[in-house]
């Protein structure tokens, strides 16, 4: 009799499963509702990719468009043997992880002092992150003509204050001017993101860590930094794919000079597109772009995945 009664009250408190109509009818309405998005992603994504992928296929110049025909692989094979494509990987390589580098670098130093409390520290995070807000295209001309222009810039006018030579940025020293423009407007994102991760760290542990005598040095390499491993690695991912597809800054600054001194992956596909019109080749390295981000990201994203799973390894 127990029995029955213990069965009894467990199958009342048991919720019935709903019928296999009632289920198909709210996946039916769940795809009715997301299938809009889902299409205009999907073609959003797809059709450009699908005509990159049509156009690297074949011969196609705007300038002779009767020489239109395919020719399989053979734009990624002038690619590849192409001695600037090669030279401007380099460059692009070393941009993003020169970028990559001074952002985290700079911006853990930033999130630190902000924070810190101290008068005006509201309109001092205010102001180091008005960088991250400015247009790429408005940044550039700001560095070009009015901090590194070689007459009429601020660094100029300081430099021959100091009685020290003149450097033109833009001119001498092309990547490492880009570099700088890049880092001034993405060190606020690092810093903001780990600033976050910084007050959700606990104030027990540095209190434990100060009561067990560590010095500064000892309290950021042993319990802090370890604590900003998962945002750096997140930093890192998301900035990594926008670096490799820097373009304003180097077309508004130096134009890829002077030469090829500055001219990156990026902008080499816009001059075969736009320059050369020759739309097989940009298509090509179009592509190989897409293949160099997707691998990165596949990287990074995996990295992130391993910190995740492995809390306490990481603080």
């Amino acid at each position: 009799m127990a029995a029955s009664l213990d069965g009894t009250a467990s199958a009342g408190l048991a919720t019935p499963a709903p019928p296999k109509t009632t289920r198909s009818r709210q996946r039916l309405s769940m795809f009715l509702l997301v299938a809009p998005a889902v299409g205009v992603l999907l073609i959003w994504m797809i059709v450009p990719l699908a005509l990159t992928i049509y156009f690297s296929l074949h011969r196609y110049n705007v300038l002779y468009p009767e020489r239109f025909g395919f020719v399989g692989l053979r734009n990624f094979q002038l690619l590849l043997n192409d001695p600037l494509f090669w030279g401007s990987l380099v460059k692009t390589l070393i941009l993003v992880g020169a970028s990559l580098f001074f952002t985290v670098v700079l911006g853990v130093i930033l999130a630190l002092v902000m924070e810190r409390d101290f008068p005006g520290r509201s309109i001092a995070r205010l102001l180091a992150l008005a960088p991250f807000f400015v247009m790429p295209v408005v940044a550039a001309l700001v560095w070009k003509n009015m901090l590194m222009h070689p007459v009429y810039g601020l660094l100029s006018w300081a430099s021959s204050s100091l009685g020290l030579p003149v450097v033109d940025w833009l001119q001498n020293w092309p990547m490492t001017s880009i570099i700088i423009i890049v880092t001034w407007q993405w060190t606020p994102f690092a810093m903001l993101v780990f600033l976050t991760a910084l007050q959700s760290m606990p104030e027990e542990q540095k209190e434990a860590a100060w009561l067990d005598g560590a010095n500064p040095f000892q309290m950021f390499f042993s319990i802090i930094l370890p604590h900003l491993s998962r945002a750096i690695t997140a930093v890192v991912m998301i900035e990594s794919i926008f670096f490799l597809s820097i373009f304003a800054e180097v077309f508004t600054t130096t134009g890829g000079g002077p030469g090829q001194a500055s001219t990156t992956l990026t902008y080499i596909i816009y001059a075969r597109a736009f320059l050369e019109w020759n739309v097989g080749a940009a298509s090509a390295g179009g592509l190989f772009a897409v293949i160099l981000a997707n691998i990165v990201a596949i990287f990074l994203i995996r990295l992130v995945a391993r910190n995740m799973q492995n809390p306490e390894k990481f603080g």
